[in-house]
């Protein structure tokens, strides 16, 4: 069997004896390697746990299981497992993308473990729900054509799809870094995720956390409407909103030092 620190690759920097840690999780597609920034704007006063989600980075790829994996609360499962085997307490966690969602799921299932919760880019449902006015940015359609997409030429896929996603046209290597992680994910697996991600429904479980959150959203987010942040912030208890002056789903990528500063002035 292996431990929770291989199947997860997990790294741990920073002060060791420091009095509070911070975990960074990745979104889809992407690896903690996303998080340097911020990591190196932190780790002189806190322990810094990092780890990749299975079916991502290098974390262990035979540990991945489509039944496992075939919604979100396996990630949940993993990170309890992380927080258990670290023996970590009064954690700040910070989760880009579904990694958010898997933060505040899980500090609804081990409470006792969190401190604060910071929410980059996160949703609780990417759908549309036109019945109930919720937008969410994407109808079936779309999310067909996308998995049509990433089914028939998986590489092509992941190029634009970066490009989508990034934004910040002016620095094309932005996109470049993210289509190259994109990449090295096996294309079933990476098929498999973004359907668990795409087409789940966490927004009955906002209100269920009573950890402080602080949600932080960029001006225009292709995969995340403002609409959505919002939605959030009304149904999060104890939540904070902040905007990010940069567009994309990546705010931690494409300008670091604001985010770092919203992480500072929460904490």
């Amino acid at each position: 069997m292996h431990t929770v620190k291989e199947k997860n690759n997990v790294h741990i920097r920073g002060k060791a004896d420091a009095a509070q840690t911070i975990i960074f999780g990745h979104g889809f597609g992407s690896d903690q390697t996303a998080f340097e920034p911020l990591v190196k704007a932190f780790e002189a006063d806190y322990k810094i746990v990092l780890f990749d989600n299975v079916g991502g980075g290098k974390a262990d790829i035979n540990a991945f299981s489509p039944s496992r994996y075939s919604s979100i609360q396996g990630y949940v499962t993993d990170l309890g497992d992380l927080l258990r085997e670290l023996q970590l307490s009064d954690i700040i966690y910070v989760g880009h993308s579904v990694n958010g969602m898997i933060g505040l799921l899980s500090a609804i299932k081990y409470p006792s473990y969190f401190n604060k919760l910071v929410l980059l880019g996160s949703s609780p449902r990417y759908l549309n729900e036109p019945e109930s006015g919720y937008i969410g940015g994407f109808n079936m359609e779309a999310l067909e054509q996308l998995y049509h997409a990433m089914s028939t030429n998986y590489y092509a896929w992941a190029s634009g799809f970066a490009q989508l996603v990034v934004q910040n046209h002016d620095r094309p290597e932005l996109a470049a870094s993210f289509a190259k992680s994109l990449s090295s994910i096996r294309a079933d697996i990476a098929l498999s995720v973004a359907k668990a991600i795409f087409e789940m429904d966490h927004r009955s479980d906002l209100g269920k956390s009573s950890i402080p959150a602080m949600i932080v959203q960029t001006t225009e987010d292709p995969a995340v409407p403002k609409v959505v942040g919002a939605y959030m912030h009304q149904h999060i208890l104890n939540s904070q909103l902040a905007t990010v002056d940069t567009e994309g789903h990546f705010p931690h990528v494409s300008a670091p030092e604001e985010v770092i500063s919203i992480i500072k002035s929460f904490i």
